[in-house]
């Protein structure tokens, strides 16, 4: 199926690290897209694809949707200084978002151009996927789906696993320090402490595998009138595909005895198939490139989850860059091998749209 029709359009190795740092050098934390989102827009103009900023902050680029290429404008804060670094016969770029997910962004741009196919820039995806949450309400499903996050140039995510959001909040009567009873600071403790206890991973359980429990935020002490001691605690807890959202909710909610927790979000994780026709394509595309493609499963949480809770279309995630320099303050990344990522993709999406 195809909403609008676009054909593709050459996009040089030099423009597309142009559209990179000059992304990477647009400061574009979570609910500040705004700028960054224009240089996106400006892009697309430039080679005559229609392409506008919805009601969220999204960038719409719609063409052939044998395959959607998107990834998320938005960063993490925290300034790194912006330059590019000789590295024997590479580059390296420094700065925020050059990994996650910038690259996976600016290469899936040039991408999209080159083979005519559909792409969104996608806003809010380090906070709560709003942008990804509106665009599976306001459009119909592709025939298919690539997300950009850092996968390494030879890396097609498959799996991630979900998580599930929430706020404790218990109060307790003031008193000494003295008396037995516990107070709410005490019930908080005891209660995270129990379901960290319950979701206890075996010794050589796969992380992947496991439900990960950390607390994000804790307050409490005495309340302004000192009449009472109050605790918050917010909390998350990541959901391996072997389970789901709502089992992992009430094995948390079972150890509650004192105090109220209030579940904010919950996004079912997901795990596919690396025979699809887009993890096939991924696999001769990366070998064509002369590497080995890599499978893998993410611990944490990416806007593939929304997708694939929303779409049934066969998907996965991709893009140039070491995850463990996600949101760190070494953030950089290889331009040969966002040089490499952007041939994989260009040959993916041709390949998907010549087969639809």
């Amino acid at each position: 199926m195809s909403t609008s029709t676009s054909e593709p359009t050459a996009v040089s190795l030099e423009e597309a690290r142009e559209l990179l740092v000059d992304l990477v050098s647009t400061p574009s934390p979570s609910g500040e897209e705004r700028d960054a989102a224009k240089r996106l827009v400006e892009f697309f103009e430039t080679h005559d694809r229609e392409v506008w900023i919805d009601a969220v902050g999204n960038v719409r680029a719609p063409a052939n949707d044998a395959v959607l290429l998107t990834s998320h404008v938005d960063t993490v804060p925290g300034e790194i200084p912006v330059e590019v670094e000789e590295a024997g016969d590479d580059e390296i770029l420094w700065g925020r978002g050059s990994v996650d997910a910038t690259g996976p962004l600016a290469a899936m741009a040039a991408a999209a151009v080159r083979t005519g196919v559909s792409f969104v820039g996608v806003v809010g995806e380090e906070e709560n996927s709003r942008g990804a949450r509106y665009l599976v309400g306001d459009r119909e499903a592709p025939d298919a789906v690539v997300n950009g996050e850092p996968s390494g140039a030879d890396g097609i995510t498959l799996g991630y696993r979900g998580i599930l959001s929430g706020t404790y909040v218990a109060t307790s009567e003031s008193g000494h320090t003295s008396r037995p009873d516990p107070n709410a600071i005490q019930h908080a403790i005891r209660w995270w402490t129990a379901v960290e206890a319950t979701f206890e991973g075996a010794e050589y359980e796969p992380v992947f595998e496991q439900v990960t429990a950390k607390p994000v935020d804790v307050d409490g002490g005495t309340s302004e009138d000192g009449l009472s001691v109050e605790a918050t605690m917010d909390v998350q807890l990541r959901v391996p595909p072997s389970l789901d959202v709502d089992s992992v909710r009430e094995a948390a909610e079972a150890e509650l005895e004192v105090g109220t927790v209030t579940w904010k979000d919950a996004v079912p994780p997901v795990m596919t198939s690396p025979r699809t026709d887009v993890a096939r394509a991924f696999r001769v595309a990366i070998r064509a490139e002369g590497m080995e493609p890599r499978l893998l499963r993410k611990t944490g949480t990416s806007d593939m989850n929304v997708y694939a809770g929303a779409w049934d279309c066969p998907m996965a995630t991709y893009g140039p860059g070491d995850s463990d320099l996600d949101h760190a303050p070494d953030e950089r990344l290889s331009l040969a091998e966002f040089d490499r990522s952007v041939a994989v993709l260009e040959c993916v999406a041709a390949r998907l749209r010549d087969d639809a």
